[in-house]
């Protein structure tokens, strides 16, 4: 009986990984979340741009504003690891790199995250 498997998949011992999925919902949901918060992060812009910084000050107090900010944040850089995961996982062949690769994505999305999260409400509270 002829195995219709690839030589290389064979060899490398790939078969269905089963959690494509998981990454894909993932990847959907956050895309959804940011075209919500896109007419809001447009107003922000609007607001903050023109004016000085104790008028940005001011708008990033109000909890409706910093709440949308903190979650414009926390999905953007998620959805942007996401996507690095892919391409990292795409045209990247050597898996020392590769594991580097992921390591340093993850880690800066995650310092993003906390440094954003921490000057937010810094922002926020007048501190």
């Amino acid at each position: 009986m002829k195995d219709l498997h690839h030589p290389l998949a064979r060899a490398r011992g790939l078969g269905s990984a089963k959690s494509g999925v998981h990454h894909w919902i993932a990847q959907r949901v956050s895309a959804g979340l940011l075209l919500l918060l896109l007419p809001w992060l447009t107003y922000a812009l609007v607001c903050t741009v023109s004016g000085t910084y104790a008028e940005a000050v001011a708008f990033v107090s109000k909890p409706l504003h910093a709440g949308l900010l903190i979650l414009s944040l926390l999905v953007l850089l998620y959805h942007a690891m996401l996507g690095m995961q892919v391409v990292i996982e795409d045209y990247v062949h050597h898996r020392a790199l590769e594991f580097t690769l992921h390591l340093l994505v993850r880690g800066g999305a995650l310092l993003g995250m906390a440094l954003g999260l921490v000057y937010i409400l810094k922002l926020a509270l007048g501190n």
